[in-house]
């Protein structure tokens, strides 16, 4: 698509939308679409032992157009208002069966997903004061703007308009501080190491088609936001670049390490999700390092768009898979599910066929867009002279490749070619899936091989459509992706994945199973090592109220209490001296317009309270009479009743309502007065504002 297609509403949410359509984002649609009806398709299988089906469907595909809405924004509030929808709509899948692990698991994501979201809105606001904007075909030029010595439009209108104090010293200072809070929220969604908290525990709670959902796509809004950040806002700028390339070579390494670790189907490759995700960084961070030193980056670009796409697809997969496994079994520890697929044939081939990709072995997808990231490490490093550190970081990348490789051949194993010590019968005796999920799973994994064995035909042109958004260079030759130089990466990683697997996997996590012949997966990893429980939930509930809570009481006790003292010796002296000179008006209006009238000395006109009082004396008497009677006293209770008359009474009564009554109206009239006195001064001021104008 050469032409980019832009859609304006105005007045939404204050400043507008503004969508685009361009090949970049023509290509994620696609995904997304391909995507959301797959799982559909796999959901009316999956949900069909479910109750909430209404529930499920209604926040599937609202969450399907938020996602299609952060890919088509063409401005960063619209980026965040899809983003946030997104957020809460897909909450309700990790806690839709509202167990109590899956709604843990949904408040650790809906934490993350709330305080990533603030955390970029922060950025936006320091962004949008920065520039006035925030549509992204101008942040680009305004960052090199500010980046080469020049002056942002915010600070020159606020020195225009006589604000000079700001709070950052400099533009280039306020440029990298919203760039970094925007990479924090963006970098939340996408997983980015230390932020990916949320995939190991969403992912196994979350119905099997919305897992693959969230770890295929959802993710890649993450990226979407990270790519704008580093690739527009910083496209050229070296530190930036290492910044990411650094995060991304953690974010994979720490991403394999514990899917080698994890012995649960979904939870392993919801650490696979972060180690790709790593990947995806790592080529985005080469991009801007690459073209940082006048470089051609499209190796980079081409890479890192590539393995985004072929992510989405081996995730699509491979959750279904796990989906098909646990809509029969209801399980997921290895333990439990080995050997289910040694009878489900098209079940083994889109498994293996997601897994042989996602590995990077040569004729699969994974294979084109992993081969091109390692040879933008290659290239970068022998243009700056062949660095320790980034031969350090070519093997970081070549063993985390090889560990994707271990823990794959740990599932694939585990499902297919093991034998379960005690179900295998049952096993083989179920079907996995009815003909509709069959023939949806079976054609998102056909397109994994074909896509790698026409790589010039499919991948390479899918390549030339979205390398326009990363702001990448021309491709100025066709790549040799079977060349033996470039075969030589992958088959290191091939190499090292199979001695992870023999030594490590086969030799420390598992352990010999009693009263069989084989062996059991064992899960090695220290529990206490859960960054959440670890840092997140004490610094959090714990550290940072407390700190809160005590410098506040040191305020409270050191400074307010100065500040109220002498705020109320201040407002003593002003409220003593405004007493007194209200007091003096107070006596001016008693002694002309309000004064009072002696207090009536006598009763005559209190004939109300006279009548009331006599009737209540007659009732009394009556009421005496009666009781008198009824004893047998006969005419001697009536003489001696000795009631004193309630007349008196009423008459005080009545007296003093009167007065209160008089007081009430006379002060009504008094603050009437000081209104009109008030209003009258106002409309003064204002007529004579008016003519000095």
């Amino acid at each position: 698509m050469r032409e980019a297609v832009d859609l304006m509403i105005p007045g939404v949410c204050g400043m507008g939308m503004h969508l685009r359509l361009d090949g970049f984002r023509l290509v994620y649609v696609c995904i997304a679409v391909f995507m959301w009806t797959v799982s559909g398709v796999f959901s009316r299988e999956y949900m069909a032992h479910y109750k909430n089906h209404g529930r499920y469907y209604s926040f599937f595909w609202a969450t399907f157009a938020a996602t299609a809405g952060v890919f088509l924004s063409a401005d960063l509030y619209t980026t965040f208002i899809f983003f946030e929808v997104m957020s809460f709509t897909s909450y309700v899948w990790v806690a839709f069966d509202e167990r109590r692990e899956s709604l843990k698991a949904a408040e650790t994501y809906l934490a993350v997903a709330v305080i990533g979201g603030m955390v970029m809105l922060m950025g936006l606001f320091l962004l949008y004061d920065l520039f006035g904007t925030l549509e992204m075909d101008e942040l680009g030029g305004l960052a090199k703007l500010v980046l080469n010595g020049g002056t942002a439009p915010g600070w020159a209108a606020a020195r225009e308009a006589g604000a000079n104090g700001r709070m950052f010293a400099s533009p280039v200072s306020q440029l990298y501080t919203a760039a970094a809070l925007m990479l924090f929220g963006f970098g939340a969604k996408a997983g980015c190491f230390p932020l990916h908290i949320w995939l190991p525990k969403a992912h196994p709670e979350a119905p099997a088609p919305a897992s693959a959902l969230l770890s295929g796509i959802l993710t890649k809004t993450g990226v979407f936001g990270i790519i704008i950040v580093s690739c527009v806002i910083f496209e050229e700028n070296k530190t930036w670049g290492l910044v990411i390339a650094v995060l991304g070579l953690i974010t994979m390494f720490v991403g394999a390490f514990l899917a080698v670790f994890s012995i649960n189907l979904k939870r392993t490759l919801a650490c696979s999700s972060v180690s790709q995700i790593g990947f995806i960084l790592t080529g985005i961070g080469m991009s801007c390092l690459l073209k940082s030193i006048g470089e051609d980056n499209s190796l980079a670009v081409r890479g890192a768009f590539l393995h985004m796409v072929n992510h989405s697809l081996f995730k699509l997969v491979l959750f279904l898979c796990a989906g098909a496994v646990f809509m029969n079994l209801h399980q997921l520890n290895l333990n439990d599910i080995r050997g289910f697929g040694r009878k489900q044939p098209m079940l083994k081939f889109c498994f293996l066929m997601a897994a042989l990709g996602i590995g990077g072995i040569p004729l699969w997808s994974g294979y084109i867009s992993k081969t091109l990231i390692h040879e933008s490490i290659v290239e970068y490093m022998e243009m700056i002279g062949g660095s320790a550190a980034w031969k350090g970081a070519e093997w970081v990348f070549l063993c985390t490749g090889g560990m994707t490789v271990a823990y794959m051949l740990k599932l694939f194993i585990a499902l297919f070619v093991e034998e379960h010590p005690k179900r295998q019968a049952e096993f083989d005796g179920k079907k996995a899936m009815n003909p509709a999920s069959t023939a949806v799973l079976t054609l998102a994994a056909v397109i994994l091989p074909m896509f790698g064995m026409t790589a010039h035909l499919t991948m390479d042109k899918i390549a030339d459509a979205g390398q326009g958004f990363f702001q990448g260079g021309g491709h100025g030759h066709v790549v040799s992706y079977f060349s033996l130089g470039n075969l030589k990466g992958g088959l290191i990683s091939i190499g090292i994945g199979i001695l992870l697997y023999a030594v490590v996997i086969r030799g420390l996590l598992t352990e010999k199973e009693e009263g069989t012949e084989g062996k059991r997966y064992v899960d090695r990893w220290p529990s206490w090592l859960d960054l959440e429980n670890l840092i997140y939930r004490p610094v959090l509930q714990v550290a940072l109220p407390g700190i809160c809570g005590a410098i506040c009481g040191f305020v409270d006790k050191y400074l307010i209490s100065a500040a109220v003292t002498v705020f109320l010796a201040v407002s003593s002296v002003v409220c003593r001296c405004g007493d007194q000179a209200l007091d003096a008006f107070v006596r001016l209006a008693r002694a002309t317009t309000h004064s009072q009238r002696p207090e009536p000395r006598h009763h005559d006109s209190n004939q109300l309270a006279y009548v009331l009082g006599h009737m209540v004396d007659k009732l009394t008497a009556f009421g005496d009479k009666v009781k008198g009677m009824g004893r047998g006293q006969g005419k001697k209770a009536k003489a001696g009743t000795g009631r004193v008359s309630v007349i008196p009474e009423f008459i005080r009564r009545e007296q003093e309502l009167k007065v209160t009554g008089k007081l009430v109206e006379e002060s009504f009239s008094f603050g009437l007065m000081l209104f009109c006195i008030g209003l009258c001064l106002t409309l003064g001021y204002l007529l004579v504002a008016f003519l000095i104008w």
